[in-house]
């Protein structure tokens, strides 16, 4: 899922150069919003993976 945070971070950026505006902008709050739901997922993954293993 980070992996496609990226690409959409990447594609923003690409888009803003070029100047399509509402593009960049819907790009990056996706990017956003994937980079949110891996951080939490991860965070999720050490907290419960570390009780399984106690």
């Amino acid at each position: 899922m980070l992996g496609w945070a990226l690409v959409f971070f990447i594609f923003a950026i690409l888009a803003g150069i070029f100047g399509f505006l509402g593009i960049a902008s819907a790009l990056a709050g996706i990017a956003k919003i994937l980079f949110v739901v891996f951080i939490v997922l991860f965070i999720a993954s050490l907290i419960f993976g570390g009780r399984r293993r106690a």
